[in-house]
């Protein structure tokens, strides 16, 4: 059972910046999609990025292209989230999320998954709060 801790959230003024963590505890970490999601109050969870198991092909949602930026750590098991030009409409609790690649030919791959459904983990979240 893959566990995702989030962290790294906080209050932060708009322009400024965030680096969220999520560690977890899977030994076969290189086997995992990562993505993370967001919600806000009153809203539907979004996408906000992904990386394929490999660290390769990242993709990010409109609203937070060229602001945001997701990579991974295979050696420590830990996926980022760096935020940068933070705005108001950002706030939101934000969690990673883990789809497992069962084969070697599937981590491979390369591919990136954007969709909540296609993840089987999540973490609990961490709240990110942009000031105006």
């Amino acid at each position: 059972q893959v566990q995702l801790v989030e962290s790294g959230g906080g209050l932060v003024q708009a322009g400024g910046s965030l680096r969220l963590s999520c560690a977890t505890n899977g030994r076969t970490f290189s086997h995992y999609a990562m993505g993370w999601f967001r919600q806000a109050p009153g809203k539907e969870r979004e996408f906000v990025a992904a990386v394929s198991a490999r660290g390769v092909n990242p993709y990010y949602a409109d609203s937070v292209k060229g602001r945001f930026t997701i990579s991974r750590d295979n050696a420590k098991n830990t996926v980022y989230l760096l935020m940068n030009s933070l705005k108001p409409e950002d706030t939101a609790v934000y969690r990673c999320a883990a789809r497992e690649l069962p084969t070697t030919v599937q981590a491979m791959g390369g591919q990136t998954f954007l969709f909540g459904h296609e993840y089987g983990y999540w973490g609990q979240g961490t709240q990110v709060t942009v000031s105006s």
